[in-house]
């Protein structure tokens, strides 16, 4: 397994997954991304959502007035 910073757990395959209703759904490929961020419309499978929301930029750096 790879934890990727920001973005999906990568699984090397096949892999069951166990869904919290207690479904359990598999893939057969030989490396899977697993959504981490529940961002995706294939939820467990990453389909890369988390690029498309933004991070909030930083304020400019004040002088404190």
């Amino acid at each position: 397994m790879t934890a990727e910073r920001d973005g999906p757990l990568l699984l090397e395959g096949p892999v069951e997954v166990t869904l919290d209703d207690g479904r359990v759904v598999r893939s057969d490929r030989f490396a899977v991304a697993l959504c981490t961020c529940r961002r995706s419309r294939r939820y467990p499978w990453c389909d890369t959502s988390h690029r498309k929301r933004s991070k909030p930029a930083k304020p400019p750096a004040g002088n404190g007035r």
